[in-house]
């Protein structure tokens, strides 16, 4: 699936109503969720916050948000073992993991990286652009 560019626009247009989601998830006020923000580090979210924020935006959205997808958005046209190895994200995995993940500053990645702790990256923004390729897939779909 070829990515298509999210804008600044589309995403302040989501973001409010992510915010007021992500709050309800992490029991926080609206005002902590800001668009860099770590998701773990900065809000204390947990995997099982992870998957209540999913549901909650596909409801909210009225979307559908499989699994794994931010990791399998991150690897983009890399196979799984052009990716990352043994756990481990590969050089290439890292360039392609640092371009999909453009709004997470760069010394926030670790190298190596282990797979497991890509969700340590993730921010409200990166659910921003969740949800609009969500949104775009649906939209693709149906026409």
């Amino acid at each position: 699936m070829a990515q298509t560019e999210i804008t600044k626009e589309e995403i302040m247009a989501v973001f409010p109503t992510v915010a007021e989601t992500m709050a309800d998830a992490l029991g926080c006020d609206v005002e902590d969720i800001k668009l860099d923000v770590s998701l773990i580090e900065g809000l204390d979210a947990e995997s099982i916050d992870f998957l209540d924020m999913v549901f909650r935006l596909e409801r909210a959205f009225k979307i559908k948000i499989p699994r794994g997808k931010i990791v399998e958005n991150a690897r983009g046209n890399l196979s799984e073992a052009e990716f990352e190895q043994k756990g481990v994200v590969t050089p290439v995995g890292m360039q392609q993991l640092r371009a999909y993940l453009s709004e997470v500053p760069p010394e926030r990645f670790k190298d190596p990286m282990k797979v497991k702790d890509i969700p340590r990256l993730f921010t409200p923004e990166t659910f921003c652009k969740l949800v609009i390729s969500a949104q775009k897939e649906a939209q693709a779909a149906s026409s």
